[in-house]
């Protein structure tokens, strides 16, 4: 008689070919229209998914959305129809090797490179010497930093508004996801398939840690006015602790506290809430 770990393997060759056929499910309508409403611009070959959405009349403002890890541009949904009665251009982009933009493998993924693509999408759409208002959340928040560091060369003569949302890479915490939005991945590959891909884009958390000076540094360091919008039930920013932490190292931010039972993805969780400590920001300048 053969082993049973044998038999087991045996079996689990013919199950693994058909689980790895089985097609990816449906695009929801909504995902179907957010895509639709979008384009494609490239990236050294990669094509990377991007909105842009004009709203207000008589203003010139325009913000850039960057979104968190795993998901996409589709995090900001539920504030996108608020931001553009604010801003003339709302910009969001999906980062490459997530939702709707080009997944490569294999591939080394980075901050630096998303930064750089940040950069030419701004090119692409004709907005380098506008003035420009960066809104990040979660890995967006990294992006948003190393844009910071490098001065926003393109835009040296005009203010630069970053919105930090939640600034994990002052703690290097761990990449789990336990609250609501986390599962809203446009992602069309299979979850098999995507191990790889997802063990890639992880390194960020490896690149947090060792250009941590780099990236707090930039904050730390800026003329740009900063403001956090944060969800006291976040555990991955737990609280009070990382509260006092952002308070102590970014003494020149300001600071806005959602209710109680806001978590992780509060542009989700909260969108009023959030939209609304969000343009008092931008509105107070």
């Amino acid at each position: 008689m053969k082993e049973w770990w044998v038999q087991v393997g045996l079996l689990s060759v013919p199950l693994l070919a058909v689980y790895l056929h089985i097609p990816p499910p449906k695009l929801s309508p909504a995902l179907l229209s957010w895509r639709s409403s979008g384009g494609y611009f490239t990236y050294k070959d990669q094509n990377i998914f991007y909105r842009d959405s004009t709203g207000a009349v008589g203003s010139s403002d325009v913000v850039v959305l960057l979104h968190g890890f795993p998901t996409s541009s589709y995090d900001w949904c539920k504030i996108w129809e608020g931001l553009t009665q604010r801003f003339h251009r709302v910009i969001a982009l999906d980062f490459v090797g997530f939702g709707f933009s080009d997944k490569p493998r294999p591939h080394r993924y980075s901050i630096f490179e998303q930064a750089s693509i940040v950069e030419g999408l701004v090119r692409h759409l004709g907005l380098h010497h506008q003035r420009i208002n960066l809104l990040s959340h979660d890995y967006g928040d990294t992006v948003a930093q190393e844009l910071l560091h490098r001065g926003w060369e393109m835009w040296s003569k005009t203010p630069v508004t970053s919105q930090l949302c939640s600034l994990t890479s002052f703690q290097g915490s761990s990449p789990k996801r336990t609250t609501p939005g986390s599962s809203r991945s446009t992602s069309r590959h299979h979850p098999l398939r995507n191990n790889r891909l997802l063990f890639s884009i992880l390194q960020y958390i490896n690149q947090r840690k060792k250009h941590r000076d780099r990236w707090v540094g930039a904050l730390m360091s800026t003329s740009v006015p900063l403001h956090l919008i944060y969800g006291p039930l976040d555990p991955v920013n737990p609280h009070p602790e990382f509260l006092q932490l952002y308070k102590k190292v970014l003494p020149m931010s300001t600071v806005s506290v959602l209710d109680d039972h806001i978590s992780h993805y509060p542009q989700l969780e909260d969108p009023t809430g959030f939209l609304n400590a969000y343009l008092n920001f931008i509105n107070s300048f």
